[in-house]
């Protein structure tokens, strides 16, 4: 496995290595490019994850 680190370029919508874009304008570190690709659809499975857990803490109140 390589040591090499992804970013996902919010400002370019690419995927680039770490000497890239500004920290600001980047999603990652990800472990390959691939995941790197997918970096949106990660952030929208979070999203909607940490959205159900309050919806489901909200209701226990």
């Amino acid at each position: 496995m390589s040591a090499e680190k992804w970013y996902y370029c919010l400002k370019h919508h690419t995927v680039e290595p770490q000497q890239g874009c500004r920290a600001e304008d980047r999603l990652g570190p990800y472990p390959d490019r691939e995941t790197a690709a997918r970096a949106l659809e990660i952030a929208r499975e979070r999203t909607e994850a940490a959205d159900r857990y309050d919806r489901e803490w909200d209701e226990d109140d």
